[in-house]
């Protein structure tokens, strides 16, 4: 096989990989862990059973890749989200992020489901799928903190990992509350909201005075 063949040829497995992945993610948030049936997964993929069995040797492996597939594509929009701010200040990176976070869970409810039977049919996992990505990820987030914090824009006496931790608990709890009772106003208005809450209590005296929120 030719290198252009074997190229191609991953690429197909990748793409039919993906297939599988989000058709299962569907399936898994509409039937429970235990009423998704691979069959059913490998006929709505557009696959033989046995097909599918090559990628995934059961359900339960096919489970993690739909919930890791999930975190993973949240982490990405996320970060893409904040960086597409460019070299704008960190207050405006965080404000994108925020409703970036949001805005993934409102338009993809079903990983908001995945969360929920991970967490209750395999608890003896080390550590949920999220905050295994969140862990991975928080770097990024307290160097934006730690500039502000150095630029004496915010309050100094907080320990940036209590800032972190408090807002990423703050979206994590705000996340469930959407997906399982719903927004009471639009969803630029809880993020301007957050902002205003969050932000506000954490600038310092000087910058509260000029403080704009930044924008959606």
């Amino acid at each position: 096989m030719s290198a252009e063949s074997e190229i191609a040829s991953s690429d197909r497995r990748s793409q039919r990989r993906q297939v599988i992945v989000e058709t299962a993610a569907r399936l898994f948030a509409q039937e429970g862990y235990a009423g998704c049936e691979m069959e059913r997964v490998a006929a709505e993929a557009g696959i033989a059973k046995g097909t599918l069995y090559l990628y995934f040797p059961g359900k339960q492996e096919l489970f993690f890749a739909c919930v890791d597939w999930g975190m993973s594509w949240m982490q990405q929009t996320v970060r893409a989200a904040a960086e597409s701010a460019g070299e704008s200040e960190p207050f405006d990176r965080l404000g994108r992020g925020i409703r970036e976070y949001l805005a993934f869970f409102e338009a993809h409810p079903e990983y908001v489901e995945l969360l929920i039977q991970e967490r209750a049919i395999f608890k003896d996992r080390k550590r949920p799928t999220y905050f295994e990505y969140r862990a991975a990820n928080v770097g990024y987030w307290k160097d934006q903190w730690r500039t502000l914090i150095a630029a004496g824009r915010i309050r100094a006496d907080l320990p940036v990992e209590r800032i972190a931790d408090t807002i990423g608990s703050l979206l994590y709890g705000t996340m469930f509350t959407n997906h399982f009772v719903g927004r009471s106003v639009s969803l630029d208005e809880q993020y301007r909201a957050l902002l205003e809450i969050v932000f506000r209590g954490l600038l310092s005296d000087s910058e509260r005075r000029e403080f704009r929120l930044p924008p959606h």
